[in-house]
Protein backbone atom coordinates (compact mmCIF):
# COMPACT_ATOMS: atom_id res chain seq x y z
CA UNK A 1 0.00 0.00 0.00
CA UNK A 2 1.56 3.56 -0.89
CA UNK A 3 2.35 5.54 1.76
CA UNK A 4 0.13 8.54 2.70
CA UNK A 5 1.44 11.83 3.76
CA UNK A 6 -0.16 14.66 6.24
CA UNK A 7 -0.56 17.71 4.00
CA UNK A 8 -1.89 21.35 4.23
CA UNK A 9 -3.67 23.36 1.59
CA UNK A 10 -4.88 26.71 1.55
CA UNK A 11 -7.29 28.81 -0.96
CA UNK A 12 -5.98 32.21 -2.38
CA UNK A 13 -8.75 34.15 -2.92
CA UNK A 14 -8.79 37.76 -4.27
CA UNK A 15 -10.63 40.18 -2.27
CA UNK A 16 -11.08 43.16 -4.39
CA UNK A 17 -12.88 45.04 -1.48
CA UNK A 18 -11.54 44.05 2.06
CA UNK A 19 -14.36 46.09 3.69
CA UNK A 20 -17.30 44.00 2.02
CA UNK A 21 -15.32 40.71 2.51
CA UNK A 22 -16.29 39.22 -1.07
CA UNK A 23 -13.86 37.45 -2.99
CA UNK A 24 -13.98 34.61 -5.38
CA UNK A 25 -11.16 32.02 -5.43
CA UNK A 26 -8.19 32.26 -7.76
CA UNK A 27 -5.64 29.47 -6.44
CA UNK A 28 -4.62 26.59 -4.25
CA UNK A 29 -1.58 26.47 -2.32
CA UNK A 30 -0.54 22.51 -1.24
CA UNK A 31 2.68 22.06 1.29
CA UNK A 32 3.74 18.81 2.22
CA UNK A 33 7.22 18.50 4.30
CA UNK A 34 7.57 15.10 4.17
CA UNK A 35 7.74 15.06 0.34
CA UNK A 36 9.51 18.49 0.58
CA UNK A 37 6.20 20.23 -1.71
CA UNK A 38 5.16 23.40 -1.94
CA UNK A 39 3.88 24.49 -5.25
CA UNK A 40 0.76 26.51 -6.21
CA UNK A 41 -1.69 26.38 -9.48
CA UNK A 42 -3.70 29.92 -10.24
CA UNK A 43 -6.67 30.51 -12.21
CA UNK A 44 -8.37 34.33 -12.47
CA UNK A 45 -11.58 34.20 -13.88
CA UNK A 46 -11.51 37.74 -15.07
CA UNK A 47 -15.38 38.21 -15.65
CA UNK A 48 -16.30 36.74 -11.83
CA UNK A 49 -14.23 39.48 -10.76
CA UNK A 50 -15.35 42.13 -12.95
CA UNK A 51 -18.71 41.36 -12.06
CA UNK A 52 -17.56 41.39 -8.57
CA UNK A 53 -15.57 44.83 -8.66
CA UNK A 54 -15.96 46.66 -12.23
CA UNK A 55 -12.81 49.05 -11.38
CA UNK A 56 -10.08 45.93 -10.38
CA UNK A 57 -7.22 46.77 -11.69
CA UNK A 58 -6.57 42.82 -13.70
CA UNK A 59 -3.24 43.39 -14.30
CA UNK A 60 -2.04 44.37 -11.08
CA UNK A 61 -3.67 41.18 -9.53
CA UNK A 62 -2.53 39.02 -12.02
CA UNK A 63 1.14 39.95 -11.39
CA UNK A 64 0.84 39.52 -7.39
CA UNK A 65 -1.29 35.90 -8.20
CA UNK A 66 1.99 35.05 -10.90
CA UNK A 67 4.28 35.94 -7.78
CA UNK A 68 3.03 33.25 -5.53
CA UNK A 69 3.80 29.87 -7.41
CA UNK A 70 7.54 31.62 -7.54
CA UNK A 71 7.90 32.06 -4.08
CA UNK A 72 6.44 28.52 -3.78
CA UNK A 73 9.23 27.32 -5.70
CA UNK A 74 12.12 29.31 -4.30
CA UNK A 75 12.63 31.37 -7.65
CA UNK A 76 14.82 33.57 -7.11
CA UNK A 77 12.83 36.80 -8.87
CA UNK A 78 10.51 36.40 -6.16
CA UNK A 79 12.33 38.46 -4.10
CA UNK A 80 13.63 37.58 -0.41
CA UNK A 81 10.93 35.41 0.75
CA UNK A 82 11.82 32.61 -1.74
CA UNK A 83 15.01 32.37 0.23
CA UNK A 84 13.32 30.80 3.14
CA UNK A 85 12.93 27.71 3.62
CA UNK A 86 9.74 25.78 2.20
CA UNK A 87 8.48 25.97 5.87
CA UNK A 88 8.72 29.32 6.49
CA UNK A 89 7.58 30.46 2.85
CA UNK A 90 4.63 28.57 3.61
CA UNK A 91 3.98 30.09 6.78
CA UNK A 92 4.55 33.55 5.68
CA UNK A 93 2.48 32.83 2.00
CA UNK A 94 -0.84 31.87 5.01
CA UNK A 95 -0.46 34.32 7.28
CA UNK A 96 -3.24 36.61 7.92
CA UNK A 97 -3.18 39.77 5.74
CA UNK A 98 -5.79 42.20 5.06
CA UNK A 99 -4.86 43.08 1.17
CA UNK A 100 -6.97 42.04 -1.87
CA UNK A 101 -4.76 38.32 -1.96
CA UNK A 102 -5.85 36.64 0.93
CA UNK A 103 -4.82 32.64 1.82
CA UNK A 104 -7.71 30.99 3.57
CA UNK A 105 -6.78 29.20 6.86
CA UNK A 106 -5.01 26.00 6.35
CA UNK A 107 -6.60 22.89 5.61
CA UNK A 108 -4.73 19.49 6.27
CA UNK A 109 -5.39 16.30 5.19
CA UNK A 110 -3.66 12.96 3.93
CA UNK A 111 -2.24 12.32 0.29
CA UNK A 112 -0.14 9.66 -1.49
CA UNK A 113 1.38 12.54 -4.04
CA UNK A 114 1.00 16.31 -3.37
CA UNK A 115 1.47 17.17 -6.79
CA UNK A 116 -2.19 15.08 -7.34
CA UNK A 117 -3.94 16.33 -4.39
CA UNK A 118 -2.65 19.85 -6.11
CA UNK A 119 -4.09 19.15 -9.19
CA UNK A 120 -7.66 17.26 -7.77
CA UNK A 121 -8.03 20.67 -5.66
CA UNK A 122 -7.49 23.63 -8.14
CA UNK A 123 -10.33 21.30 -10.14
CA UNK A 124 -12.23 20.89 -7.35
CA UNK A 125 -11.70 25.05 -6.05
CA UNK A 126 -10.46 27.14 -9.19
CA UNK A 127 -11.46 25.11 -12.25
CA UNK A 128 -15.30 24.34 -11.31
CA UNK A 129 -17.05 25.46 -14.48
Amino acid sequence: MPARHPFSYAVVRVVPRVEREEFINAGVVVFCDACDFLAAQMALDEERLLALAPSADVTLIRRHLEAIPLVCAGDATAGAIASLSLRERWQWLVAPRSTILQLSAAHTGLCEEPQVELDRLATLLIHWR
